[in-house]
């Protein structure tokens, strides 16, 4: 039971809770209309909360630590697209065409900003330098993510232009990020101290984007168009996707000379991919019925990244002080 507590916690309970509801009961024509209005609503609360619980002062103390900034960026922005072109021969005979699409862009999507912290502190990495990468990994998604999608995918936004894209991306969800950090100093104290009910907020933000996104793909035969083969195929392909930028992101801290503080914040922090930050993007990027699809190999590769890096860290986590010793002398 404990381990099964580990691999489906409450939340991933709940976003397969949301599926199958939107799957029996999807919303559709005025109903859908409210819940899209809804949804926008959320998304815009959802980053100001991020922008107002982000501390400054946490960030700026690993802001210094630039050659590691710049590996995880590399891995999360340059890396992962480059496997998800280079896989293609592998990866779209398994999931098809459209499930293809959403294999890439969750490829051009920034890093977790909350896991990817709490795997670094629990394997006793540099916690810093996680907070200013993955918050920096973030920002930077609001606008190199749009510009991804059009590169990788060739999608330019329900406006038709790769410009108003990424305009409407900064409108929807930097704007309220920055609204956030600009009353910070009033409400910062008061996010700090309801952080637990607070979480509440952002998931629940997550929860009613992913219904509206799944009931429109359900309305226009989402299931009906990825048959189990597909899903399986799916989950062989996040599996593999995981696998190897697990091992690239690990190799390429040792062969650069980090640390092995800095190697953990490295692999967690150049390993993930954003479902907070990926699914409200999609609802701005893509329209109708290809959200689902879109958005269905981010939920899989997330709840994937969180039980492999659950292991690692605990593994990071139990070692000694001097087999720590023995590694940094290797």
């Amino acid at each position: 039971m404990k381990y099964l507590r580990m691999l489906f916690d409450n939340f991933t309970l709940a976003l397969l809770g949301v599926i199958l509801i939107a799957t029996l009961l999807p919303c559709e024509g005025s109903g859908a209309v409210v819940f899209g209005g809804l949804t926008n609503l959320a998304i815009g609360l959802l980053f100001f909360l991020h922008g107002a619980k982000l501390s400054r002062e946490a960030v700026a103390a690993g802001a210094g630590h630039w050659r590691l900034h710049l590996l995880v960026f590399a891995c999360t922005f340059v890396m992962f697209p480059l496997l998800g072109m280079l896989f293609k021969p592998l990866f779209l005979p398994l999931v098809g065409d459209e499930l293809y699409l959403g294999v890439l862009y969750l490829c051009a999507l920034p890093a977790t900003v909350q896991s990817a912290i709490a795997f670094t502190s629990l394997a006793r990495g540099n916690v810093p330098a996680a907070i200013c990468s993955a918050a920096a990994s973030s920002l930077l998604g609001i606008v190199l993510t749009p510009l991804l999608v059009v590169l990788l995918m060739g999608v330019e936004g329900d406006s038709g232009s790769s410009l108003d894209a990424v305009l409407k991306i900064v409108a929807q969800l930097l704007v309220p990020f920055v609204a956030g950090q600009l009353v910070r100093r009033w409400i910062g104290t008061w996010v700090a101290r309801n952080a637990r009910w607070l979480k509440r907020v952002d998931q629940g933000s997550i929860l009613l984007v992913v219904y509206t996104a799944f009931s429109d793909a359900v309305v226009s035969g989402l299931w009906h168009a990825v048959p189990p083969s597909r899903l399986l195929g799916l989950a062989l392909v996040c599996c593999l996707l995981l696998a190897v930028v697990l091992w690239l992101t690990s190799a390429l801290g040792r062969w650069l000379g980090f640390n092995l503080e800095d190697r953990i914040t490295i692999l967690f922090a150049g390993s993930k991919k954003s479902m907070a930050t990926g699914v409200p993007m999609a609802q701005v990027l893509f329209v109708g019925g290809g959200i689902g699809a879109m958005i269905l190999p981010l939920m899989l590769f997330h709840q994937i990244q969180l039980m492999v890096c659950a292991v690692l860290a605990q593994r990071y986590a139990a070692r000694s002080e001097a087999s720590t010793l023995t590694t940094e002398l290797l």
